[in-house]
């Protein structure tokens, strides 16, 4: 991918060099991020020397945003949207349903990543609820647990709601059969009343 004077694209071998002296200029853990080198995007400019890189691991469907570093930061203002526009092109390509990040820069807010309220705390992968900082988070489409879950629930209360109808059904029909045998038996009390009184007064006939 290029934008203006500067590529952006995913970190090789061949970057171990250029990225171990970036590393070591910003104090961060060289020999360990060596080892996920490919989770790194790097910037290039016009003459193909490596100004800035940041890592996004991914972790259960999920992704953590970490270790950027820039050779110049006055470039970095002009290469973070770059790099933000390919991080999210890499976790839509990957599935991913959330991302996370400590960086501190103001860019990582306006971006649309926020403080993460308690219930979305709960979604943070273990291993990362370790690492010491502040997160922000930013989610980029349901997790699919959540629907699955969600339209179990839903799938539940519809089976519910129906057997809580036919069971109303049935009442109904117990309830319209009752009347009909109450019906039936004040027509029959009536016509026997009525037999009855015919029968004593049989003159009633002749009036």
């Amino acid at each position: 991918m290029t934008l203006g004077n500067y590529r952006v694209r995913r970190a090789t071998l061949d970057d171990l060099d250029a990225l171990t002296k970036l590393w070591q200029s910003m104090h961060l853990p060289v020999d360990e991020l060596a080892k996920k080198i490919t989770d790194f995007q790097v910037v290039e400019n016009a003459d193909s020397e490596l100004v800035g890189a940041i890592a996004i691991q991914m972790l259960e469907r999920q992704g953590r945003v970490h270790s950027e570093a820039f050779t110049d930061f006055a470039v970095a203002e002009h290469v973070r949207p770059q790099l933000w526009d390919r991080l999210q092109s890499v976790a839509t390509n990957n599935g991913l349903y959330r991302l996370w990040t400590q960086e501190k820069a103001p860019f990582w807010s306006r971006s649309g990543l926020v403080k993460p309220d308690p219930e979305a705390m709960e979604k943070l992968p273990q291993p990362w609820r370790a690492l010491k900082g502040q997160w922000l988070t930013l989610k980029l489409k349901e997790d699919i647990e959540e629907v699955l879950s969600a339209d179990k629930e839903f799938a539940m209360f519809m089976q519910s709601e129906r057997q809580r109808t036919e069971r109303a059904f049935q009442q109904a029909k117990i309830l319209k059969f009752v009347a009909m045998l109450l019906a039936l038996g004040i027509l029959f009390l009536v016509i026997g009343g009525a037999f009855l009184i015919m029968r004593r007064n049989p003159q009633l006939l002749h009036r």
